[in-house]
């Protein structure tokens, strides 16, 4: 059953100036944008104000997740060449303080593409030096060597979204994925480079009760997480693969969870219908270096 529609739940369409320019830039140099890939509710507020995530590897996934808008394919083509430094050009020509650079996932890489990561992330740094960059990661299967190499290009944070709660992962996630796996990922993070803060990200709306939520939070924290993000999940077409909106998430729900995962000692919590993974990453990360 699909949960009907509520009035919290407008946003204004994408326009202006800012917009426009971004639309064209990352066409023109052949970039793809999780923005418009994931359909993200956030298009307009965000590239309205000049801010936008990457999409790094191409704009097809190995993987095939019921909650994604993201193209799957079991091969697909092979990383562009010129991708890290068209990346760090455009970071350096738009004159961004903050970045978000996203992947696809690329199982079928020797490396998962770890080191085409690792080439942009260097890339941003030459080029674009001001740029704080924040970079949202694949699983790796859970495989060491992939994250060695991209925490070596230093991002200034490391995000991986655990996606919703640990009953729920194997209906929601590819099978390749997995709970305990995000979770194992973000506390080798930590052992890797204490130093970096770690991110990650919740959908809500998909079947799953408040107290999973908070135990989620908890999982969270004892990986070492210091910034967390909570959002609706909204389905991307009404495609078999794509799962139902199961409820829509009341305002004053996500405020509760907001405040129990500040009470747990999160850094920077974001919580609300259209928080996003990314949504305001660079407003949260600054405020936090004041903190």
């Amino acid at each position: 059953m699909t949960a009907a529609l509520v009035p919290w739940l407008k946003v204004r369409l994408p326009g202006g100036e800012s917009y426009g320019r971004i639309k064209a830039v990352s066409r023109e140099r052949g970039l793809h944008t999780v923005c418009e890939e994931a359909r993200c509710p956030n298009i307009a507020e965000c590239w309205g104000g000049g801010t936008a995530t990457f999409m790094i590897l191409g704009d097809e996934c190995t993987r095939g997740c019921r909650f994604c808008a993201v193209a799957s394919a079991a091969r697909p083509g092979l990383p562009d060449e010129a991708e890290p430094e068209n990346l760090g050009r455009t970071l350096a020509g738009m004159g961004l303080d903050y970045a978000v650079i996203t992947t696809v996932c690329r199982d079928d890489l020797p490396d998962q593409g770890a080191g085409h990561i690792a080439r942009c992330l260097d890339a941003a740094r030459r080029l674009s030096p001001a740029t704080k960059i924040e970079l949202l990661v694949q699983d790796f299967r859970g495989e060491r060597e992939p994250l060695e190499t991209v925490l070596a290009a230093s991002p200034d944070v490391l995000s991986h979204n655990i996606e919703t709660v640990e009953r729920l992962s194997p209906r929601v996630r590819d099978a390749r994925a997995g709970y305990g796996q995000s979770l194992a990922l973000l506390r080798r993070a930590k052992d890797l480079s204490s130093k970096t803060p770690t991110k990650s990200s919740l959908m809500l709306g998909l079947g799953e009760t408040e107290e999973e939520v908070v135990d989620a939070l908890r999982d969270l924290r004892e990986a070492g997480v210091s910034i967390v993000t909570l959002g609706q999940y909204l389905r991307p077409t009404r495609s078999p693969r794509h799962l139902p909106v199961e409820r829509y998430v009341e305002p004053a729900v996500f405020r509760r969870h907001e405040s129990t995962a500040r009470k747990m000692g999160f850094l920077f919590v974001a919580s609300g219908p259209f928080v996003r993974s990314s949504y305001r990453a660079g407003e949260l990360f600054i405020k936090g270096l004041l903190s």
